[in-house]
């Protein structure tokens, strides 16, 4: 039904539909239906993880359908695929912009909440943490160009618009508050409320005035321009201030307090209008602007010049923000569709970020997340990134403890040129001092507050929540939005109850205080769901008679696939089959509740004997019970993270206590930093994993060359390790530097000099001790002699038939450390290659596996190299793998190919480290590109997520594979020798 959402389900023969599936309360834009091939049990959760909580209103499957799913686009620009047998959303957005979004914002005391304005004439507000939009301007204003959120805690947002002038918001009543008609049916491009002096709105039109209003209405100055003004932008220093961007090029700043309708300065220099300008929130009289010049200008009131033009955009300059912590960032979006950050001291884009599929209009952050960047776009989507890889030092010097002088610092120290990144807001001062005042217990503060600070995204304020309640906070002291989120099993059934009780309670709220807000009967129902789901049947049944629902499901069969199997299943206690039932519908969370439900005694398991006792020889159901919780919140957990959500696949392993596999959870998704800050808190029952963590963020610290001696940092983080003698080793023979600066490292990682180093070596080689002779050459004056050394013993010992890749992991990962410069061996490559191969088997990296094999092979084609290596058996040995790894291998391999396939695997042998098995999934692995679109190097796949860039500045590989392949093979995937470095 294109009026109401109504999917009507009909049969040629019958007049009417024969069932009604109400899906939203919008009506239909476009529908599409087809067939899809049923799908396993890992693919079902994967998806309704992936999807949306809500459902259809159907009260029963009146028909049974083939297996399909219907994409449905809403004309509230709602957008949803639909899983027709399981009535079922498998993704569902419930509403969103259908036309361009020309602004977004942050609200002031809530950086959860982000406001846009569209060419749909809207505003909507939304949730970062899930993207729902929580509130929603009331009517249509025709086009709304810009918006401002009053400051503090006012819950309101200025818009201005194309011809119904400007207004306030309030949207705790849902209505506007106050409408600016002084501009006329002008256009009004720009409205900036004054965040020191909340009683002042300054708008910018098209009628060529900037006029100041109070909030009641009254105009308190009136500025002409000679044309349109399309953007103003208040002081951060001076309430008073406030400047202007022209149609003719030109800036001004304006004093209010002077009462002249005259610019105090004039600033010239754009070659074409200017559209925004914004004040520096830290550098006073400092301010940027942004032209169709295609230029960013800075200025300096104070010297009344241009300081610093910014070129490289291609297109029109239009969204600009400063950030609030690091003084010299500056980021801008433009019509190019790209948005760059800029170091303003000398005028280089630090990076280019193209996720726009056409103009970007509005960029934004929050103070109390200054590296969390919001922006929007033609496209009609908004995007949110982080600015964190460019600050890595600051957060790689928390974990290294480094003094504070170096994390936090005055304003001309940081805008010292080449100097690395300080920070120097108000926040971090607050963060700062806040974490003084625990002396005891430092590292659970720096957790909780930096990782909000720098990690806001993906559920990091989750994590610390359940580490908190890992460590025995009192319940009464954990946040109020605790439960919004994964919650610890101890905690999850009496929060379920809370959630069951109010929504019984609520009541219906306006429109304006909510979108897509459900019915009364649609809360009712949820909450008879939960209290089912908690054994409370009583409760159950209540709600259900005051739904009218007793009688008609009374009168129903319990049909496979119907939630109808519910209550049948609670009532009998039978917990496996309602958790089977559940995990095929991937509803893995309902499973995980009504598990925790019967451990705490709400749900009565089936007693099988008449006794009442546990039948010889088998576990006790509450011990049966404990494992299922603990596979199902496993198969919850695999599910986040295969979605690219790992901080909230670590919730839900610390949900049941697992810190080792949360630990693991975070490596695997290169959250290496919240690895090590959780680990650091835990203690001891993290300790291998934190410190494993700690090595891939000295590697990291070592691609960061570009900054201050990011070596020693390095240094620093591997000292929190308490046997870190090989990482010291590796990390001096990877660094280039004169034999001077060399001893000086050494010294650092309480390492020998050079030519200590090369006496010991001498020494131990007398000894035919080959691992620590290879080891102190490396370090020595002539390391390409352990090049020599090494090669020898690893193909010596590959020789043999019966060797084994654990006997040369060793010598090859100090090896695969040495200095390009003295890379003189191919062999290396090709053994590392090999080696790299056959630790991705043993880690499950499936997707680099073939690739692996590629390399070595191509390697052994094009260069002259004596290796006991043959092409033609690494071919072999890949078919096999590839024709034996999955569970049938009776099915799709000869016996050949399994005799093969069985001594490849012992020959491999096992991860010491059994949990590290597994493939890496960082956040936004799974999103797609809308402007660079990548090809895979390694198997000619399009990329998805983002992406490495190789040497060569063409080849491309996806993240994911680049950071397996690094913890593999230490080098390019290109065959040159270089180190592969992803950050």
């Amino acid at each position: 039904d294109s009026q109401v959402g109504i999917l009507r389900v009909w049969n040629v023969s019958h007049p009417s539909p024969l069932e009604n599936l109400k899906l939203k309360k919008t009506g239909f834009h476009t529908l599409g239906v087809f067939l899809s091939p049923p799908r396993n049990k890992r693919e079902i959760s994967f998806i309704s993880l992936c999807g949306n909580r809500y459902t259809s209103s159907s009260k029963s499957h009146a028909v049974r359908l083939a297996q399909g799913h219907a994409i449905c686009c809403f004309k509230d620009a709602g957008v949803g695929l639909y899983d027709l047998g399981t009535r079922k959303w498998d993704f569902f957005q419930d509403t969103g912009h259908v036309e361009t979004i020309f602004d977004c914002e942050f609200k002031p005391d809530n950086p959860n909440l982000l406001a846009t304005a569209s060419f749909d004439g809207t505003i909507k507000v939304w949730d970062i943490n899930d993207m729902a939009a929580t509130a929603m301007s009331p009517g249509n204003e025709g086009v709304i160009y810009s918006l401002s959120w009053a400051p503090g805690d006012l819950n309101c947002i200025a818009g201005s618009t194309s011809c119904n002038g400007a207004f306030i918001w309030d949207i705790n009543k849902g209505t506007i508050r106050i409408r600016f008609n002084e501009h006329g049916k002008n256009r009004i491009f720009s409205i900036a409320w004054n965040k020191s002096d909340p009683k002042r709105i300054a708008t910018g039109s098209a009628d060529g005035f900037c006029i100041i209003h109070s909030i009641e209405g009254k105009v308190l100055q009136r500025y002409r321009h000679p044309a349109a003004v399309y953007g103003c932008d208040w002081s951060h220093t001076s309430s008073n201030m406030i400047a202007t961007g022209c149609e003719d090029g030109n800036v001004r700043v304006y004093y209010l307090a002077a009462g002249s309708d005259q610019p105090l300065k004039v600033f010239k220099g754009h070659t074409a209008k200017v559209f925004n300008v914004r004040w520096s929130p830290l550098r006073e009289g400092i301010f940027c602007s942004g032209s169709d010049d295609n230029t960013v200008r800075i200025w300096d009131y104070t010297k009344d010049a241009c300081i610093i033009t910014l070129c490289g955009h291609t297109g029109p300059v239009r969204g600009l923000v400063w950030n609030t912590e690091v003084p010299y960032l500056l980021v801008s979006g433009s019509w190019d569709y790209s948005i760059r950050i800029w170091d303003t001291r000398s005028g280089v884009c630090l990076d280019i970020v193209q996720v726009h599929g056409a103009d970007v209009y509005g960029v934004t952050c929050h103070p109390r997340r200054p590296f969390t960047m919001a922006s929007c776009s033609r496209d009609s989507t908004v995007r949110l990134w982080t600015l964190t890889p460019l600050v890595a030092p600051l957060t790689l010097g928390l974990l290294a403890q480094r003094p504070w002088e170096e994390i936090i610092g005055r304003l001309d120290e940081a805008m010292a040129p080449c100097s690395p990144p300080l920070l120097c807001g108000n926040i971090s001062k607050d963060i700062k001092q806040e974490i003084e005042k625990h002396g005891e217990d430092v590292q659970a503060k720096k957790l909780c507050l930096f990782s909000e600070f720098f990690f806001p995204l993906g559920g990091s304020k989750n994590l610390c929540d359940l580490v908190a309640v890992l460590r025995d906070q009192e319940e009464s002291l954990l946040p109020h939005d605790y439960s919004r989120g994964i919650v610890h099993t101890r905690h999850m059934v009496k929060i379920k109850m809370s959630e069951a009780q109010r929504l019984t309670s609520t009541k219906m709220h306006k429109l304006g205080c909510s979108i897509g807000a459900p019915s009364k009967q649609d809360q009712l129902r949820a909450a008879a769901a939960i209290h089912l789901r908690l054994g409370q049947l009583q409760r159950y049944c209540e709600l259900m008679v005051e739904l009218g629902e007793v009688r008609r499901r009374a009168t129903q069969l319990l049909d496979e696939g119907s939630n109808e199997a519910i209550p049948y299943c609670i009532a009998t206690g039978d917990l496996t089959s309602i958790v089977e039932f559940f995990s095929a519908r991937g509803q893995l969370a309902d499973a995980l509740l009504v598990t925790q439900a019967t451990c705490e005694g709400n749900v009565q398991a089936p007693i099988h004997n008449h006794s009442g006792s546990t039948p010889p020889g088998r576990p006790s159901l509450g011990k049966d019970n404990a494992k299922l919780l603990v596979q199902v919140s496993t198969d919850m957990a695999e599910c986040y993270l295969q979605d690219g959500q790992a901080i909230v696949s670590a919730c839900c392993r610390l949900a049941v206590d697992d810190i080792e596999m949360a630990m693991v959870t975070l490596v695997r998704g290169n959250e290496l930093e919240l690895a090590v800050m959780v680990g650091l808190v835990l203690g001891d029952q993290a300790a291998p994993l934190t410190h494993y963590s700690l090595q891939l963020l000295a590697r990291r610290a070592q691609a960061l060359g570009h900054w201050y001696d990011c070596r020693y940092l390095a240094v620093d983080l591997l000292k929190q390790m308490p046997k870190n003698d090989m990482a010291m080793v590796k990390l001096c023979a990877s660094t280039q530097l004169c034999n001077e600066e060399l001893d000086v490292l050494h010294q650092k990682c309480n390492l020998p000099s050079l030519e200590e180093c090369a006496l010991l070596a001498q020494s131990l080689h007398e000894q035919g001790d080959v691992l620590q002779t290879v080891r102190y050459t490396l370090l020595s004056p002539a390391p390409e002699t352990a090049l020599e050394m090494g090669l020898a013993f690893v193909k010596d010992v590959m020789s043999r038939k019966d060797w084994k890749l654990q006997e040369v992991l060793s010598v090859l990962d100090m090896l695969g450390s040495i200095r390009t410069k003295v890379l003189q061996k191919n062999e290396l490559l090709i053994l590392c290659g090999y080696a790299g191969a056959m630790l991705a088997i043993r880690r499950h990296y499936i997707t680099i596996v073939a690739a692996l094999y590629e390399y070595t092979s191509q390697l052994l084609r094009w260069r002259d190299v004596t290796v006991p290596l043959v092409v033609e058996e690494l071919a072999l040995e890949l078919d096999a793998w590839q024709s034996c790894q999955g569970e049938d291998l009776q099915c799709t391999c000869s016996d050949a190919q399994l005799v093969l396939y069985e001594t490849l695997m012992e020959r491999v042998g096992h991860e010491p480290i059994r949990s590290m098995v597994g493939q890496d999934y960082i956040t936004a692995s799974h999103l797609p590109s809308h402007s660079e679109v990548y090809t895979s190097c390694l198997n000619g796949a399009m990329i998805q997520g983002p992406a490495v860039l190789l040497e060569d500045g063409k080849s491309a590989i996806p993240l994911n594979d680049a950071l397996m392949w690094s913890k593999v093979n230490p080098f390019s995937p290109l065959g040159t020798g270089l180190h592969l470095l992803p950050l």
